[in-house]
């Protein structure tokens, strides 16, 4: 069985915690944020754990974790 490939745009946006959930960088803080309340901003600073069945498809993506 030959070695699988770790998507790249994966490894470049996901990161495991150490219980082995994925975490990744909260969307919608790029641009146009005048438009967003500051609740909206406040709350989505930094990163979130991402849900059980996003998890269970990213790691498809990271055969072998990070």
């Amino acid at each position: 069985m030959p070695k699988l490939k770790t998507k790249s745009g994966a490894k470049k946006r996901f990161k495991l915690t150490a219980t082995g959930k994925i975490k990744a960088g909260v969307a919608g803080k790029r641009h146009r944020l005048i438009s967003h309340n500051s609740k909206y901003i406040r709350q989505n600073r930094g990163t979130k754990v991402m849900s059980a069945a996003d998890a269970r498809i990213i790691k498809t993506f990271l055969p072998y974790g990070l």
